[in-house]
């Protein structure tokens, strides 16, 4: 599988969001996590590019980003593909309290509500699915199991689309904490994590290879 490029698409916030979230047909994978869990990192990492805005500073994604992808190749046979990525606000923590903390979960839950919605009829999801075909959920592989993390899988388990886990920041543990953590993880979630590294590539092939089986089954 080969990564032919990739580019930021629009910006997209509660209230405006129906108006800035691309209908056309082409499949979207959510990126959601916690505030300062590497999302936007790993995005610059997938896609070879600094494609999103990075800062050490949590809450800082406070809208929808969506960046498109094309690829050639992969699971699903040969052939040129695109999809959206969709860099959601994080959740547990946000400059100025509750007010922005409340902003920004509706800014998620638009985003799902108006993917759902707006898919037009005579697409890959005529049957009226979302167009959003799965959601990674980000975790910080340092602090496995915490509880904004559970809630935010129960909130995407109720969603109806296929969801994964991911763990971020693997190369920041030694080898007996990642073994330690990767166990919680699973048994957390109930799911095994796959383990990712922004910083030093880790699973970045893996994951791509987890993108394409949800994009072109």
């Amino acid at each position: 599988m080969k990564l032919l490029s990739a580019d930021f698409v629009t910006s997209a916030a509660a209230g405006g969001t129906a108006h800035g979230i691309p209908h056309d047909g082409l499949p979207q994978i959510a990126f959601a996590g916690r505030s300062n869990v590497g999302k936007s990192s790993l995005l610059n990492a997938l896609c070879r590019r600094k494609i999103a805005r990075t800062s050490a500073a949590p809450g800082k994604t406070r809208l929808v980003n969506i960046y498109r992808a094309w690829l050639e190749g992969g699971p699903g046979g040969p052939g040129r593909w695109s999809v959206y990525l969709v860099d959601l606000p994080g959740y547990g923590y946000a400059r100025g309290g509750a007010d922005a903390a409340a902003e920004l979960r509706a800014t998620s839950e638009a985003y799902f509500a108006t993917v759902a919605r707006t898919t037009p009829a005579g697409t890959p999801d005529a049957r009226g699915a979302s167009a959003v075909v799965g959601t990674l959920l980000l975790i910080d592989s340092r602090h496995p199991g915490l509880e904004s993390d559970v809630v935010a899988a129960g909130w995407l388990a109720q969603l109806g689309t296929p969801w994964h886990v991911v763990g971020t920041k693997i190369d920041k543990l030694s080898r007996a904490e990642r073994a330690r953590n990767l166990r919680e993880l699973e048994r957390t979630f109930g799911t095994a994590a796959l383990p990712v590294s922004a910083e030093s590539g880790e699973g970045l092939d893996e994951l791509w290879q987890m993108i394409a089986n949800l994009v072109r089954r």
